[in-house]
């Protein structure tokens, strides 16, 4: 055996040692406060041996590991002190949330494709938001525009600030699939079944066609920019991910075909340290990968008890992989065990849906968001506890086929096979 193979037996033997402790404290602790029955279901479980007495050092431990828990907590981040200190489990039991419930949020402005509109995206500062639709154009809508225009004086506003579409870009002939915007720069990527991804720069007003095309081989169906705008991640009908650099346009794969998916991608997302990448495909597994060697460090297989995975996202602070599976079922999963430690259920009053859709955190990672295909509303759970929150109806005439929440506001995006996308935001109550 290597070394390196020996120290992990080692520490494996210690963790699993440690988790037998913390059991045989936990029975003691139960026995000594009189919870009989508890102890000895617990003490069966886990099969301890020997027998555990009363005690009440547990209580001692937690009380004294309580006083300086503060002192191995990192100071919040500029980001966590906008937005809250994210979705952390190993710190947090009683978090009090300041973001307003999704159900609480209302259509500010529709826009209308002319065909099915299947593709949104962000700007990173929250500004912009892009649609794209089977009528193969993209449109950037300013987001102050359409606030000004959903506000009581409305009309007025809107007179002054101009319309709220500020860009319509034409430059692909079948449906656009995926959209995203670059990280730090004024360029839209978008990818369509015409087995291309185009870059469009959209600080000038005339560009309505893309400064660069990217070819694929196969219609792409799911793309991911790198934080640093240098690398684009690319799912495709094919089962193996693309990494294009988006400076020269040269393509990479992983070099070991043992570690592809079995099927199409359906879902890629960059940790926010850009460290790691997470893909989620038809064969229902989720796939993680070095963001640097492109190799895969792990893999869920049959996430979604075999069904089609829909999404994959992580939260901020990369400990934590939230999916979505074609079975109406969302799932939290933590990424140093690979273990699903919160499944959100209740959420497909039909089970298996026949679309894909996203499931993803509002900006403060306070809840998790999911469209119910069957009935056009929007599932919410609170993120830590799993409990349903109040549904909300979308006012989609059709299947919502792609939801955005906005980076840092309270405010989202659906796009539905009605033709529209709809605009959602929360203003603040007077």
């Amino acid at each position: 055996m290597k070394d390196s193979e020996i120290l992990e037996a080692m520490e494996s033997k210690n963790a699993i040692k440690f988790k037998e402790q913390i059991y045989r404290l936990m029975i003691s602790q139960l026995f000594y406060d009189g919870f009989q029955s508890l102890a000895v279901s617990l003490s069966s479980a886990v099969q301890a041996h020997p027998t555990c007495p009363p005690s009440d050092r547990l209580n001692h431990i937690v009380s004294l590991g309580l006083q300086h828990e503060h002192t191995l907590k990192k100071p919040l981040n500029k980001v966590e002190m906008l937005l809250g200190p994210g979705l952390d489990l190993e710190y947090e039991t009683d978090v009090q949330t300041s973001a307003p419930e999704p159900a609480l949020y209302e259509t500010a402005y529709v826009t209308s494709h002319k065909a099915q509109c299947r593709s949104g995206a962000f700007s990173p500062d929250g500004q912009l938001v892009a649609t794209g639709s089977v009528d193969a154009s993209i449109k950037i809508l300013d987001v102050d525009r359409m606030l000004a225009k959903s506000s009581p004086d409305g009309e007025m506003a809107t007179d002054q600030q101009g319309h709220p579409v500020i860009r319509t870009l034409y430059d692909h002939v079948e449906e656009v699939t995926c959209l995203e915007f670059h990280p730090r720069d004024a360029i839209l990527a978008s990818g369509s079944r015409d087995c291309t991804v185009k870059l469009f720069d959209f600080s000038k007003a005339a560009a309505k066609k893309a400064f660069k095309t990217l070819s694929d081989s196969d219609q792409i169906r799911c793309m991911a920019f790198h934080p640093t705008g240098d690398y684009l991640v690319v799912g495709t009908n094919q089962p193996v991910v693309r990494l294009y650099d988006t400076n020269t346009a040269q393509c990479y794969v992983c070099s070991f075909p043992s570690q592809y998916h079995t099927n199409a991608i359906t879902s890629l997302k960059y940790s926010f340290d850009g460290k790691l990448y997470v893909s989620g495909s038809r064969d229902g597994s989720i796939k993680l990968w070095d963001g640097v060697s492109n190799k895969c460090v792990g893999t869920i297989s049959q996430a979604h008890d075999g069904a089609e995975v829909g999404s994959v996202t992580f939260s901020r602070s990369g400990k934590y992989v939230l999916s979505s599976g074609t079975d109406s079922s969302v799932k939290l999963w933590e990424l140093s065990s690979l273990r699903c430690i919160i499944a959100y259920t209740g959420a497909g009053t039909m089970g298996k849906q026949e679309h894909r859709a996203q499931a993803l955190f509002n900006h403060s990672e306070d809840f998790v968001m999911f469209p119910d295909e069957a009935t056009t509303s929007l599932c919410c759970w609170d993120a830590r506890t799993a409990q349903r929150k109040q549904l909300l109806s979308l006012g989609h005439n059709g299947a919502v086929r792609y939801i955005i929440h906005a980076p840092s506001t309270a405010a989202f995006l659906t796009c539905s096979d009605d033709y529209r996308a709809r605009f959602w935001y929360r203003r603040n109550p007077h």
